[in-house]
């Protein structure tokens, strides 16, 4: 009996200690949990893509945002952390997204690879997680060879593209050796082959500086980009999140300018005349398509005298689809007036017209027709592909949007040559240059021995004085080439003159 007394008594003593420890243990999960929101990394409640259930999570949800009323009256005190498999998400470039809402997109033109941006009761209102394990990215340089393989966990490419040398995994890092579909011995061997073929001095692709800012469509990795920084050439990588998703992903880890995006109804976001060299390296786009309609895009896009670098089976296979497709995108840019700059191997290099005179000069009713004239070029944003030509503004002898006095110096690198082969006056020219310069400033001049001579005429007139004159550094390249230093003497008017006695 003793015993079963003593049991007793003991029984609630145990239940109040039990109680009391899940009770520490509650406390601890809701301040911990609390506490923890502040920490570099969390875990936070599991948001999914809107629904037909939406309206019954919609005071769960909006208690997530709940808000302290500071200074200000508004202050955020937490976002939720959107589900682990949501790290990759791009909202606009969702194919989830397009399923749900049943978009009907039309595949054969790429509709289905352009931005579709959810509705605001679709959209994810939550923090996206990095991957697990995620290490602060490798500093460029070193990035553009190498890169953490946990920040992008995907090695479908290495191993579909084992062959060409695009990447190889490593251990805990993915390579770039540099290599591509069709430059199996390395971009940068590419690249010079490539100078080589354009007579460029010391197969450097940039020309000696006048080329600088390139296109390059179907991009893979973007090891031709990464390579092209060496020679100061700034390169836009573009490809679309097809079977290769994640190549642009590889190509920003690496630190290479990169985005997602696809030649299919509405133009590039950029304006006319941004690029001197568009690529492609079996980028596989049919350009024959549409009446050339992607072909024409990048056109618009290309400078005058720009090139279009295409290294492709069509440009040197021999079988009769291939021959077939040559024969019909050389006639569709001969209609363009593109010329054959070089060709060599698997590469052929067209280049863009630098006057509006072959376009002028084609028999009425050959397509592609020109743009008409009230299409503005420069419109990009949202805005439809054109199969038209876009011809080169007749304002191109008019002055700067700028007030009088702007600068301390002006850079005219063969500026003057160049404008009046263009149908522009010299001497409208430096009047504009001397209407922006401030007193005193100077004026940079590098162009032909005549030219040089040209504007020496023209100094007491605008009140410029010689400052000095030699011929450029590197002549080699060309041996007309001579450097003017020239400053602009402060004047005043008579009436100024009068009016300081």
């Amino acid at each position: 009996m003793r015993g079963r007394s003593d049991g007793g008594k003991k029984k609630p003593v145990i239940v109040l200690v039990c109680v009391a420890a899940v009770v520490l243990v509650c406390v601890y999960l809701f301040f911990g949990s609390s506490n923890h929101g502040a920490s570099a990394i969390e875990y936070g409640r599991k948001l999914g893509l809107g629904g037909d259930d939406d309206d019954t999570k919609k005071d769960d949800i909006s208690s997530l945002f709940a808000v302290d009323e500071g200074s200000n009256g508004f202050t955020p005190r937490s976002f939720p952390v959107c589900d682990d498999r949501h790290s990759e998400l791009i909202p606009c470039l969702d194919r989830n997204l397009i399923y749900q809402m049943r978009l009907k997109l039309d595949l054969s033109l790429m509709e289905h690879y352009e931005r579709h941006c959810p509705p605001p009761e679709r959209r994810f209102n939550c923090l996206i997680p990095p991957p697990p394990g995620y290490k602060i990215p490798i500093k460029w340089p070193k990035s553009r060879d190498e890169v953490w393989k946990v920040n992008i966990p995907h090695t479908h490419l290495a191993h579909e593209k084992s062959d060409q040398n695009w990447m190889v995994v490593k251990g805990e890092k993915i390579n770039f050796p540099g290599g591509g579909t069709h430059f199996h011995y390395g971009a940068d061997k590419y690249i010079a082959s490539m100078a080589n073929m354009l007579n460029f001095p010391n197969n450097i692709l940039n020309n000696g500086g006048n080329l600088r800012t390139f296109l390059d469509v179907g991009c893979g990795v973007a090891s031709f980009g990464g390579y092209l920084l060496a020679s100061e050439i700034m390169t836009m990588s573009l490809a679309p999140n097809d079977v290769h998703q994640n190549q642009i992903q590889f190509a920003l880890e690496r630190g290479i300018p990169a985005y997602l995006g696809v030649l299919g109804t509405k133009r590039l976001p950029y304006p006319s005349r941004s690029f001197e060299l568009a690529h492609c390296s079996r980028c596989r786009i049919d350009w024959l398509q549409r009446d050339g309609i992607l072909l024409l895009e990048l056109d618009r896009v290309l400078r005058p005298g720009g090139y279009f670098a295409y290294s492709s089976p069509e440009a040197y296979a021999q079988d009769e689809e291939d021959l077939r497709i040559w024969r019909e995108m050389s006639a569709l840019v001969g209609r363009m007036c593109w010329t054959i700059a070089a060709k060599r191997n698997q590469t052929v290099i067209w280049q863009k017209p630098l006057t509006n005179d072959c376009y002028l000069g084609r028999e009425p009713g050959t397509q592609p027709p020109l743009c008409n004239s009230d299409s503005d070029p420069d419109a990009v944003y949202g805005v439809n592909m054109e199969a038209c030509i876009t011809q080169y503004s007749d304002r191109k002898c008019e002055a700067f949007s700028t007030y009088p006095r702007t600068y301390d110096l002006l850079h005219a690198w063969d500026i003057i040559s160049d404008i009046k082969k263009r149908g522009c006056s010299a001497e409208d020219l430096l009047l504009e240059m001397d209407r922006i310069l401030r007193p005193s400033g100077f004026v940079l001049i590098r162009d032909k021995q005549s030219v040089v001579d040209l504007v020496k005429k023209y100094l007491k007139a605008l009140h410029w004085e010689a400052v000095d004159t030699k011929a450029a550094s590197d002549s080699d390249q060309d041996s007309d080439s001579v450097i003017l230093v020239v400053q602009k003497k402060l004047w005043l008017t008579s009436e100024s003159l009068r009016d300081l006695e």
